[in-house]
């Protein structure tokens, strides 16, 4: 075990996420500066959650039918498990959010499964023994990546996919009954590019720097409007790469327009796309790093308090069951640290672990406490933390 240098006030709490964890969950050096804390190494999402499910205090993890409590994440039931086979199957859950869905100041949990499925949520009991009630949220959660995001700007996340058959692009807000399906707010449709059950790349951000953040899909983007209640945003066609997992939104070579950052989700790339010249909307693809494949979901963020953002990404093990190209090669997390020099940005990768990876969707947030950021995912290789020193 490494040494580990504890803040005073602080120390309690994370003398027991360090002993505890090591103990009773399982710890281990990890490349850079971070920690790898194993809850689970059985497969049981490749989506993940954090909240406070018991309202101690402390930020939870929510993987699949199980919760992890924290300090020394005891494991509960939020229905039976399932038993899934990493090599031959898939779970019930492809992307997990935490959200107090019925407004009664307990956490629920939310999931998309198999793409075109319902979303569905669980009510969270509080108090009472049981495992959790199931609710649709809505009748249809379409495109490989669908998200929970800050679509407004306001810190406030939404849901936001595909709905089949009708192939619409929507937002949805939970309506004066929670326990009726959502209200769903139409951006782009019938028949949108990126709607499809298994259609691959979806993301938000302010592409044409009006202070209002925008939907994409490789196929082009849809015009966030001044009331963004408004259905049928204006559609841009534009090429912004082959299939992908997120569609990351920033001003990549600091040139003062927005970029769009991709990965291939079933191949090998990860790329930027430069806006050219800021005003036709017509991009450039650029490779950053070509050696790890199945990179199917990623985050843009400051990592490293440096000022300019970065972005985490990591290898999906065994994607399509092993039939992917590179799915035998090392299951990687990597972040990407963007730095700017007067010949373009450059992209200095970090490796997190090599024998983990990230499922369909991850969360990065300051879990511990202790004033960094870190990575909680759950995918075939288990249910994961990666705790930045």
């Amino acid at each position: 075990m490494q040494p580990i240098r504890f803040v005073d006030r602080k120390f309690t709490y994370l003398l027991i996420m360090t002993v505890f964890v090591e103990c009773l969950v399982g710890y281990g050096a990890t490349s850079g500066q971070f920690q790898k804390v194993v809850l689970d190494k059985a497969f049981r999402s490749e989506g993940v959650a954090v909240g406070d499910i018991n309202r101690d205090g402390k930020p939870d993890v929510l993987a699949g039918e199980l919760w992890y409590e924290a300090p020394n994440w005891t494991m509960h039931e939020i229905l039976p498990p399932g038993q899934y086979n990493p090599a031959t199957g898939y779970s019930k859950t492809f992307s997990q959010f935490a959200k107090d869905v019925n407004g009664d100041g307990w956490v629920d949990s939310i999931i998309t499964t198999m793409m075109g499925e319902p979303c569905y949520w669980y009510e969270n009991p509080g108090r009472k023994p049981g495992h959790w009630k199931q609710h649709i949220g809505f009748r249809s959660a379409c495109n490989e990546t669908p998200l929970y995001a800050d679509l407004f700007g306001t810190g406030e996340r939404v849901p936001l996919w595909g709905v089949q058959p009708e192939g619409y692009i929507a937002w949805f807000s939970i309506g004066q009954d929670p326990y009726q399906p959502w209200d769903m707010h139409i951006i782009g449709g019938p028949k949108a590019p990126g709607s499809e059950p298994f259609s691959h790349g979806l993301g938000i951000g302010d592409l044409n720097e009006d202070g209002r953040r925008d939907v994409l899909v490789t196929a082009g983007w849809w015009e966030a409007p001044q009331d963004r209640k408004q259905a049928y945003w204006t559609f841009h066609p534009a090429k912004l790469g082959d299939a992908c997992a997120d569609m990351l939104v920033y001003d990549v070579d600091g040139d003062g327009d927005s970029d769009v950052i991709s990965s291939s989700a079933h191949n090998y790339g990860i790329w930027w796309h430069e806006n050219v010249d800021g005003k036709s909307m017509d991009f450039k693809q650029h490779t950053i790093y070509d050696k790890v494949s199945q990179t199917h979901a990623m985050w843009l963020i400051d990592l490293n308090k440096d000022g300019i953002m970065d972005f985490v990404t990591g290898k999906r093990y065994f994607a399509h069951n092993g039939n992917d190209p590179g799915s035998k090669e090392p299951v990687k997390v990597l972040w990407f640290e963007i730095r700017r020099t007067d010949s373009g940005p450059q992209f200095i990768m970090h490796e997190i672990d090599n024998d983990s990876g990230l499922g369909t969707q991850f969360e990065v947030l300051d879990i511990d406490n202790n004033g960094t950021l870190d990575i909680v995912s759950s995918n075939k290789k288990g249910v994961h933390i990666f705790s930045q020193q």
